[in-house]
């Protein structure tokens, strides 16, 4: 698990949350399962390359800290309705990352080494790696939006695991996938970005996941509307790519917002992308040194004529995706056509709402 999550308490605030989320669900619709919730769980723990048996193991730990916790209001009752629901989710969980295994030919995660052949300096706190197989082997394709596992071993021998989005089309021989360097202000800094940062160069190797992730592209024949800010770019430019490469020919809104245009990662991708697409517009916000056509401030979808049955993607700071989700429903996009991506652990479970 990511330390720095642990320490700050968001991992078991994710666990915790995505629990009673799951209850309150089966409380209010019995006869339906929260399935987008579920599925993006089991995508990153198949990322991670989680088994079975180990849901045994967070039950054990997990319900003697509720004992310890809340003491003598766990009576038999309690607790013996909570295991039902702990149970219920992790067999669904489960049966969906046993699926996603076999899809991909295995289970562990489809873990291979994969060797350094570019590094681009982004900006002054994003690097773009791209690589190829260490074993020469093909590599396997994945869609638009997904991300990898990137497994480091850190100075002080821990191994650390962090998902990354590929942020090139699909279809090519490599994988690119780029890094923000984590500033912890009042916490440590991150420390797989840096590391990955400061050490690894052309010629090193990494040990990198089969892809997964459920925020994938859908170019059924709707307008699209891709949605980023900061870093969350990745997703949205790796989706963009592949509109362009596909001739995709329907109405396509660009939106990204940003501290500036110098902060802005694969913003020349962004705009060329755009550029070959039949009917793209897009829209770049940036908090200081707009010019031309850029926007000064945050994302404000007010003057931006967003088509109906617009079908919306976004990634990027949680503060971000609920301006942005407010206002597309405000605009009469349907909650279930706003489709979204949390970097770390989820503690905003939108698509249920």
């Amino acid at each position: 698990f990511n330390r720095g999550n642990q320490a700050a308490g968001t991992q078991r605030q994710a666990l915790a949350g995505s629990i009673a989320a799951f209850a309150t669900h089966l409380v209010a619709r019995p006869d339906e399962r929260p399935d987008a919730m579920l599925s993006r769980i089991a995508h990153k723990h198949a990322s991670l390359g989680v088994t079975a048996e180990q849901y045994g193991i967070v039950h054990e730990h997990l319900f003697a800290a509720i004992v310890d916790v809340l003491g003598e209001a766990v009576t038999p009752e309690v607790a013996a309705a909570w295991d039902e629901v702990y149970w219920l989710m992790a067999n669904a969980l489960i049966a969906i990352e046993k699926r996603l295994y076999e899809e991909r030919g295995g289970g562990g995660g489809g873990w291979r080494e994969w060797k350094v052949v570019a590094r681009v300096e982004e900006t002054a706190d994003v690097v773009t790696f791209r690589l190829r197989p260490a074993d020469g082997r093909p590599v396997p394709d994945f869609r638009a939006g997904q991300y990898v596992s990137v497994q480091v071993e850190l100075p002080d021998g821990a191994r650390q695991i962090r998902q990354y989005s590929l942020s090139a089309a699909p279809g090519s021989p490599l994988r690119q996938f780029s890094v923000k360097r984590v500033h912890g202000g009042p916490t440590p800094d991150g420390e797989v970005s840096s590391h990955l940062h400061a050490r690894v160069r052309v010629g090193d190797r990494l040990r990198l996941s089969a892809p997964y992730g459920d925020l994938v592209l859908d170019t059924t024949d709707v307008p699209l509307l891709l949605a980023s800010a900061g870093i969350g770019v990745t997703p949205m430019a790796a989706m963009l790519a592949h509109l362009a490469d596909t001739g995709h020919g329907g109405r396509v809104i660009v939106v990204h917002g940003d501290r500036s245009p110098a902060d802005h990662a694969l913003r020349a991708d962004h705009e060329a992308y755009a550029a070959k697409l039949a009917d793209a517009a897009r829209h770049f916000w940036y908090e200081e040194g707009a010019s031309g056509d850029d926007r000064a401030g945050l994302v404000d979808l007010t003057g931006i004529d967003v088509p109906q049955g617009t079908r919306a993607y976004l990634c990027g700071p949680l503060p971000f995706m609920r301006a942005v989700r407010a206002q597309l429903i405000g605009k009469g996009v349907a909650p279930a056509d706003i489709h979204y991506e949390v970097f770390g652990p989820d503690l905003w479970p939108a698509r249920e709402r």
